[in-house]
């Protein structure tokens, strides 16, 4: 997979569809029966995965795809209800604009996954939709106490369903913070890695897609320039350098 490319922002229909075409991912999207669009969606509307952004990443599949292909937008918020955020957002809207299922990930049918490259966990439950598709992660680039960065792959912390990780009496995915969660985010990626990093990083004048960590690492240059500030990043860096890079990541 291309390294994290990046292209100067100047509107999403047209910048979004420009990067695609440079990393040619029409070629790519052909080959599965199920695309998956990963947005951020948090209560702070700032942070969140802006809908403009959604749907000409949505446009750009739905004209590139299979004709028997289905595309779903998926999140499981964390902390907040996914459906109350899909309706504030926009996002209910555009499901209903465009041949598109819109998925709660915290009560899509999931399956266990055990991995002995696991840091932390004895198992993950995973959802089922996420195993076989595409998977695009499509953060808003910012800044975060507890993550260090919202970036495609700390992203996929949204990929945990709520039923099974949750507080007593919580709405919040507790049972994730057992541990740091740089290891959180590590195990997570283990189940699977984004098959593409689409990042907006428009507020910085730019839009970086390309392989989940190479696109991290050019997001955290950007925030902070020391990709290595970023325990997650530092540590799937380590992790993915020691062993081989996922076999589900495409290569353009």
């Amino acid at each position: 997979m291309v390294k994290g490319v990046s292209i100067k922002f100047k509107s999403y229909p047209e910048s979004v569809s420009s990067i695609l075409e440079v990393i040619k991912l029409g070629n790519e999207i052909k080959k599965f029966d199920k695309i998956v669009l990963k947005p951020y969606l948090t209560s702070n509307e700032s942070e969140s995965t802006s809908p403009e952004f959604t749907e000409a990443v949505l446009k750009y599949c739905l004209a590139n795809k299979n004709p028997v292909t289905e595309v779903f937008i998926a999140e499981g918020s964390d902390g907040a209800d996914t459906k109350e955020l899909f309706s504030k957002f926009g996002y209910t809207k555009l499901a209903e604009k465009y041949p598109v299922g819109l998925v709660d990930l915290n009560e899509s049918e999931s399956s266990e996954i055990v991995d002995g490259e696991f840091l932390k966990f004895e198992k993950i439950m995973y959802p089922k939709l996420l195993q076989n598709a595409f998977v695009i992660s499509i953060p808003r680039l910012s800044e975060s106490f507890e993550l260090g960065m919202i970036g495609s792959m700390s992203n996929m912390l949204g990929t945990f369903p709520l039923r099974y990780y949750r507080g007593i009496f919580s709405n919040i995915k507790k049972k994730i913070r057992k541990f740091p969660i740089k290891f959180t985010i590590h195990d997570i990626i283990r189940c699977k890695i984004p098959n593409l990093a689409l990042i907006d990083a428009s507020q910085k004048g730019i839009l970086i897609a390309g392989h989940p960590l190479d696109a991290d690492k050019k997001a955290a240059i950007i925030l902070v320039k020391d990709w290595k500030a970023i325990p997650y990043v530092k540590l799937m860096d380590e992790s993915l350098s020691a062993g081989k890079r996922e076999s589900s990541i495409i290569t353009f």
